[in-house]
């Protein structure tokens, strides 16, 4: 039975659309929102923050179709659905949008554009080209498709004879730390929210190379204060010449001499957003509505920030994975003193009993806590290797 009450008037109804909206849903569920949602996995834990939710089997078609079916609302959208315009203009049409349109997305998703609000916030982008025609195959550059999140499709260009493929481009391969930082764009009110350092094909998360494994959050410190300080100067170019708003992410590498090159701008609430939350108490979707104007039902709560550093890796399969309840409670056993410990939950994105999860899936989100950025890394894979232990 979903704990969730009813669409009431104190409880407005909210739409949200993604690949995965648990964050989402649960975030706007905290800020007094009646929610309705639709993404890929409809996991235990979406269906018990949402009032109605639903598994979509053809995304991102399938999206336009579920938005259909929900009570007349707002809307808003999560990761990978800038992507797909046609879906942003189609459900765009039928009930209003509290998220950048496809006009601010085209924008922030064209790298010349990208390259160009980087330098007015006086940091770097790297050299990026639509053609492979002349460059190095020696893995210097990675082809990367437009449309991509998650790291997803990423891959070295090796290739001897290069064709020209539409839908890519091909970017100058820049080492360093990967990070990403969350920022509120709301006016002469916007801010950083966040910044954490990106798990990248981790390999102790089973993930594969590229993709998005992860964050851990780097504190306010000294430390970290320069990374800070460098993402703050983008704040202003975000919300002005870019013309964003609400809760958007931004994808960079932090270089060996400590600048911050910008790789890709995420117009929607980003999935290292959720430290942010776990920092902070602040509903990031709280955020995010109200620079569009949508007032949340219950009071914003108070900001209180503290010393714990949180991080979060999604543990993926190593093989077919049948799911059910043994496992189920296997893992909610597992973690029960995690929980206990930190005072949130400790695993999330639970998938429901009877799927069978293909070889490679992500099967759970994972959170640690510690002290320091090293130290909630550690225990986030001490945790994530107990439950190696029991998923196989």
């Amino acid at each position: 039975m979903n704990p969730q009450p009813p669409t009431t008037p104190s409880r407005p109804p909210l739409v949200i659309l993604g690949a995965s909206c648990r964050f989402a849903a649960e975030s706007a569920s905290r800020a007094g929102w009646a929610v309705h949602a639709a993404d890929l996995f409809d996991d235990c834990d979406l269906a018990a923050a949402a009032v109605a939710s639903r598994r979509v089997a053809d995304y991102p078609d399938g999206l336009v179709a579920a938005a259909a079916s929900f009570p007349p609302a707002p809307w808003c959208y999560t990761g990978a659905v800038e992507n797909h315009r046609r879906v942003i203009e189609c459900v765009s049409a039928a009930r209003p949008l509290a998220g950048n349109a496809v006009a601010e997305v085209c924008r922030v998703r064209d790298p010349l554009a990208v390259a160009e609000l980087a330098r007015l916030a006086g940091l770097r982008f790297p050299d990026t080209f639509h053609s492979p025609r002349g460059l190095p195959t020696d893995g210097s550059f990675l082809r990367k498709p437009l449309a991509s999140a998650g790291g997803h499709s990423i891959t070295p260009w090796l290739t001897t004879q290069p064709p020209d493929l539409p839908g890519f481009v091909w970017q100058r391969r820049v080492a360093g730390d990967p990070v990403s930082a969350v920022f509120c764009l709301a006016g002469v009110g916007s801010r950083l929210l966040g910044v954490s350092r990106q798990l990248v094909g981790a390999d102790w998360c089973r993930a594969a190379p590229f993709a998005y494994a992860g964050s851990v959050s780097l504190p306010r410190v000294r430390a970290f204060l320069p990374i800070h300080e460098q993402f703050e100067r983008l704040t202003t170019v975000l919300a002005g010449h870019a013309g964003l708003r609400g809760v958007v992410g931004v994808d960079a590498i932090v270089e060996r001499d400590g600048r911050v090159t910008v790789i890709e701008i995420n117009p929607r609430p980003p999935a290292s957003a959720e430290l942010a939350e776990r920092s902070t108490g602040a509903a990031v979707l709280e955020r995010h509505l109200a620079a569009f104007g949508l007032r949340s039902p219950v009071p914003p709560r108070a900001v209180r920030a503290n010393d714990t550093v949180w991080s979060k890796a999604i543990l993926f399969t190593a093989h077919s994975l049948p799911i059910d309840e043994h496992l189920r409670e296997r893992v909610r056993l597992l973690a029960a003193p995690w929980t206990d410990a930190d005072g949130h939950r400790a695993i999330a994105d639970i998938p429901r009993a009877g799927q069978v999860l293909r070889a490679g899936a992500p099967l759970l989100t994972v959170f640690g806590r510690g002290e320091s950025p090293a130290a909630s890394t550690a225990e986030l894979r001490r945790r994530i290797e107990a439950l190696q232990t029991i998923t196989g």
